[in-house]
Protein backbone atom coordinates (compact mmCIF):
# COMPACT_ATOMS: atom_id res chain seq x y z
CA UNK A 1 0.00 0.00 0.00
CA UNK A 2 1.09 2.90 -1.08
CA UNK A 3 1.25 6.35 1.89
CA UNK A 4 0.34 8.75 -0.72
CA UNK A 5 -3.18 6.71 -1.56
CA UNK A 6 -3.89 7.71 2.30
CA UNK A 7 -3.20 11.28 2.04
CA UNK A 8 -6.24 13.35 2.36
CA UNK A 9 -5.83 17.22 2.59
CA UNK A 10 -8.40 17.65 5.21
CA UNK A 11 -6.42 14.88 7.46
CA UNK A 12 -3.72 17.04 7.57
CA UNK A 13 -3.29 20.15 10.52
CA UNK A 14 -0.02 22.12 10.06
CA UNK A 15 -0.82 23.66 12.71
CA UNK A 16 -1.48 22.31 15.98
CA UNK A 17 -3.28 24.17 18.65
CA UNK A 18 -2.83 21.29 21.57
CA UNK A 19 0.84 21.67 23.77
CA UNK A 20 0.11 18.25 25.84
CA UNK A 21 0.73 14.62 24.37
CA UNK A 22 -2.60 13.44 24.80
CA UNK A 23 -4.72 16.61 23.68
CA UNK A 24 -2.45 16.41 20.49
CA UNK A 25 -2.94 12.86 19.52
CA UNK A 26 -6.57 13.66 20.19
CA UNK A 27 -6.71 16.70 17.87
CA UNK A 28 -4.94 14.46 15.42
CA UNK A 29 -6.97 11.77 15.40
CA UNK A 30 -9.92 13.87 15.28
CA UNK A 31 -8.93 14.39 11.66
CA UNK A 32 -10.00 11.03 10.56
CA UNK A 33 -13.46 10.81 12.68
CA UNK A 34 -15.61 11.80 9.31
CA UNK A 35 -13.66 9.09 6.82
CA UNK A 36 -15.99 6.32 5.69
CA UNK A 37 -13.17 3.90 6.93
CA UNK A 38 -14.22 4.90 10.63
CA UNK A 39 -16.66 2.30 11.92
CA UNK A 40 -16.00 3.74 15.68
CA UNK A 41 -14.19 6.84 16.15
CA UNK A 42 -14.29 6.52 19.63
CA UNK A 43 -13.24 3.34 20.06
CA UNK A 44 -10.32 3.59 17.54
CA UNK A 45 -9.67 6.66 19.50
CA UNK A 46 -9.39 4.43 22.97
CA UNK A 47 -7.25 1.76 21.27
CA UNK A 48 -4.81 4.62 19.99
CA UNK A 49 -4.17 5.96 23.72
CA UNK A 50 -4.38 1.94 25.33
CA UNK A 51 -1.26 1.89 22.96
CA UNK A 52 0.21 4.95 23.90
CA UNK A 53 0.05 4.00 26.98
CA UNK A 54 1.62 0.72 27.12
CA UNK A 55 4.43 2.13 25.09
CA UNK A 56 5.73 5.34 23.49
CA UNK A 57 5.09 6.01 19.38
CA UNK A 58 8.09 8.31 19.49
CA UNK A 59 10.88 7.09 17.08
CA UNK A 60 12.98 9.99 18.05
CA UNK A 61 14.14 13.18 15.24
CA UNK A 62 11.17 14.68 16.17
CA UNK A 63 8.32 12.06 14.97
CA UNK A 64 5.48 10.04 16.45
CA UNK A 65 3.25 7.56 15.25
CA UNK A 66 0.40 7.00 17.71
CA UNK A 67 -1.39 3.65 16.40
CA UNK A 68 -4.03 1.33 16.48
CA UNK A 69 -4.81 -2.12 14.96
CA UNK A 70 -8.35 -2.62 15.32
CA UNK A 71 -11.87 -3.78 14.58
CA UNK A 72 -13.14 0.17 14.45
CA UNK A 73 -11.77 0.43 11.04
CA UNK A 74 -12.78 -0.98 8.04
CA UNK A 75 -9.85 0.78 6.26
CA UNK A 76 -6.45 2.10 6.69
CA UNK A 77 -6.43 5.47 7.63
CA UNK A 78 -3.67 8.19 8.39
CA UNK A 79 -3.88 11.65 9.72
CA UNK A 80 -0.81 14.07 10.36
CA UNK A 81 -0.03 17.04 12.25
CA UNK A 82 2.36 19.01 13.07
CA UNK A 83 3.61 21.68 15.74
CA UNK A 84 5.93 24.36 14.60
CA UNK A 85 6.75 24.77 18.52
CA UNK A 86 6.89 20.50 19.43
CA UNK A 87 4.81 18.71 21.84
CA UNK A 88 6.88 17.36 24.90
CA UNK A 89 5.68 13.34 24.70
CA UNK A 90 6.98 12.89 28.49
CA UNK A 91 6.41 8.95 28.42
CA UNK A 92 9.65 8.87 26.03
CA UNK A 93 11.28 12.92 27.13
CA UNK A 94 10.88 13.90 23.64
CA UNK A 95 9.81 16.86 21.69
CA UNK A 96 7.67 15.69 18.77
CA UNK A 97 6.63 18.46 15.59
CA UNK A 98 5.56 15.76 13.15
CA UNK A 99 2.78 13.46 14.17
CA UNK A 100 1.23 10.54 12.21
CA UNK A 101 -1.97 8.89 13.46
CA UNK A 102 -2.18 5.49 12.07
CA UNK A 103 -5.48 3.33 12.18
CA UNK A 104 -5.68 -0.42 10.54
CA UNK A 105 -7.92 -2.69 10.56
CA UNK A 106 -6.42 -6.16 12.41
CA UNK A 107 -6.79 -8.17 8.96
CA UNK A 108 -4.45 -5.27 6.94
CA UNK A 109 -1.41 -6.38 8.64
CA UNK A 110 0.61 -6.12 5.37
CA UNK A 111 -0.58 -3.05 4.49
CA UNK A 112 0.52 -1.50 7.89
CA UNK A 113 3.62 -3.01 7.64
CA UNK A 114 3.96 -1.73 4.47
CA UNK A 115 3.26 2.35 5.31
CA UNK A 116 4.61 2.33 8.85
CA UNK A 117 8.06 0.94 7.54
CA UNK A 118 7.63 3.45 4.23
CA UNK A 119 6.79 6.71 6.38
CA UNK A 120 9.99 5.56 9.01
CA UNK A 121 12.38 4.94 5.83
CA UNK A 122 11.11 8.40 3.99
CA UNK A 123 11.71 10.51 7.93
CA UNK A 124 14.66 8.88 8.83
CA UNK A 125 16.13 11.53 5.61
CA UNK A 126 16.80 14.79 7.37
CA UNK A 127 16.01 16.83 4.36
CA UNK A 128 12.59 15.45 3.87
CA UNK A 129 11.65 16.22 7.46
CA UNK A 130 13.07 19.83 7.17
CA UNK A 131 10.73 19.87 3.79
CA UNK A 132 7.69 18.45 6.06
CA UNK A 133 8.48 21.49 8.71
CA UNK A 134 9.22 24.02 6.38
CA UNK A 135 5.78 23.46 3.97
CA UNK A 136 4.08 26.46 3.70
CA UNK A 137 0.59 24.69 3.02
CA UNK A 138 -0.84 21.13 2.98
CA UNK A 139 -0.94 21.10 -0.99
CA UNK A 140 3.01 21.57 -0.68
CA UNK A 141 3.28 19.36 2.55
CA UNK A 142 1.51 16.06 0.83
CA UNK A 143 3.64 16.69 -2.34
CA UNK A 144 7.04 16.57 -0.79
CA UNK A 145 5.46 13.68 1.15
CA UNK A 146 4.36 12.33 -2.51
CA UNK A 147 8.40 13.01 -3.56
CA UNK A 148 9.94 11.61 -1.14
CA UNK A 149 7.76 8.39 -1.18
CA UNK A 150 8.67 7.99 -5.15
CA UNK A 151 12.42 8.94 -4.21
CA UNK A 152 12.54 12.46 -5.20
CA UNK A 153 13.13 14.18 -1.94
Amino acid sequence: MQISSLLKAEQIKLKLESSKRTAAINEVAQLVQSNPAVVKWEGFYEELLARERVESTCLGNEIAFPHARTDHLKGMVLAIGRSPDGILFENCNQTVRLIFVIGTPKRMVTDYLSVVGGLARILKEPSVRDNLINAATTEEFIQRLVDAENGRA
